[in-house]
């Protein structure tokens, strides 16, 4: 046997060898049942968001519009908690960027349906799912050097800037409970950094989650996974206590995908059971 050839097989041996200890360490690490619950109720809590987002501003039904109104303060923290647990579940995962290169194809395949379905007002140009592509290939690309800051401070530096950035796209940043700092206009004068909290005052889009200062929130998980990894969080958080909410969190992509279809499904079979209830009963009232 040649030498290139000995070299080649040891080097294969050795990958081969690593995937089985990464799949054998993945197998006998607890699942954290309670992040899993976590995330099904931030899950939840975004699909009747969505729904009834979709029942005011869609299909014109008013007492959407309220519920939307009622629940808007709220929908920041359950999507900053969706955020934060993906984060968490990045260092879970070894293929970070890939995975993050398949939703950005997934991402741009729900703008080019929303546009198609709803125009270029309501289509989503920067959703949730375009930011945790961009989130994932970033830290695919970056955690090696990110892991070289201790955990605890990598939350509390992540954290600070996230609440310093918060009203960026507003035009301005700080603390609160301290004088803002305006941000200087002529950084939204261009149609192309929306992706990065600065839109110009003609961008629109139903679903929008910039990657400043939503980084900030998904690499303080990022850091919590560090924790996470090395088997610190307490014990409770390793068992399952509500089921259901477990369910959605583990299959919260294929969830996310599919309820906003659902959801336009039912909204149209209602209101075609509307219409053909007030068809009947005017057909009724003109015989009778």
């Amino acid at each position: 046997m040649s030498k290139g050839t000995a070299k080649n097989t040891t080097t294969k041996t050795a990958k081969a060898e690593t995937k089985k200890t990464s799949e054998k360490t993945a197998k006998e690490r607890p699942r954290i049942h309670t992040i899993d619950e976590l995330r099904g109720f931030a899950v939840f809590c975004m699909v009747f968001f969505h729904a009834f987002f979709t029942i005011g501003y869609v299909f014109d039904q008013h007492w959407g519009i309220v519920l939307v109104d009622f629940f808007y303060p709220a929908e920041p923290y359950f999507a900053g908690l969706f955020i934060m647990i993906s984060g968490l579940a990045c260092n879970l995962s070894h293929s970070n960027l890939e995975r993050g290169v398949k939703l950005a194809l997934v991402s741009l395949a729900v703008t080019l349906v929303t546009y198609l379905a709803l125009g270029s007002k309501n289509m989503i140009q920067f959703g949730i799912l375009h930011f945790l592509a961009a989130a994932m290939i970033f830290y695919g690309l970056a955690n090696k050097y990110l892991k070289l800051i201790p955990a605890a401070v990598g939350i509390i530096l992540n954290v600070l800037l996230f609440i310093f950035t918060y009203n960026i796209t507003y035009r301005s940043v700080g603390f609160p409970f301290f004088p803002a700092i305006s941000v200087p206009d002529s950084w939204y004068s261009t149609e192309y950094l929306f992706m990065f909290g600065l839109p110009s005052k003609s961008f629109t889009s139903s679903d929008y989650f910039p990657i400043i200062p939503w980084l900030f929130l998904f690499v303080a998980g990022a850091f919590l996974g560090i924790i996470a990894v090395k088997k610190k969080f307490p014990k409770f958080m390793f068992k399952k206590r509500i089921p259901p909410l477990a369910f959605l969190g583990r299959h919260s992509l294929i969830i996310y995908l599919a309820h906003q279809p659902v959801i336009f499904l039912l909204c149209y079979a209602a209101q075609g059971i509307v219409f053909s209830w007030n068809a009947l009963s005017g057909l009724c009232s003109a015989v009778f």
